[in-house]
């Protein structure tokens, strides 16, 4: 179960470097898809190269923290439980900060991994696993 898990995690994080590399346009996730600009909090205030800026850091942090709570995890260490609660809730909170504030295409705006976000704080603060071996 730590394997299935853990690797979950793990993966979760890596998809938050794709979408890095989307924000900072080294390739389009889907066509026509202009997430994180027209962010709802930040694109009144700043321009569009610094939003996505902005987004590509705060999604390298959540991505490794989540890679480093799947490891966390995976070997065993106590840890993992609050590394995923704050990686997962600060992923969250990222994809929230970045929509563009419409119910329109929300799967191009993060729903689905904030989705997996809470699934994970809730696996995190919930589910005893047994002892990894």
């Amino acid at each position: 179960m730590h394997i299935l898990i853990g690797g979950f995690i793990i993966l979760h994080g890596l998809v938050h470097f794709l979408y890095l590399g989307h924000s900072q346009r080294f390739f389009e996730l889907q066509s026509g898809m202009t997430w994180p600009e027209g962010a709802w909090l930040f694109s009144r205030w700043l321009g569009a190269s610094t939003v996505r800026l902005l987004a590509s850091l705060a999604l390298g942090i959540a991505g490794l923290a989540l890679v480093a709570g799947g490891i966390t995890l995976l070997t065993g260490q106590e840890g993992w439980r609050g590394l995923v609660t704050a990686a997962a809730l600060f992923s969250a909170v990222v994809f929230l900060l970045f929509w563009d504030g419409s119910l329109r295409r929300l799967d191009t705006q993060g729903i689905i991994g904030i989705l997996i976000d809470l699934a994970l704080v809730v696996l995190a603060l919930t589910v005893q696993l047994p002892a990894a071996s």
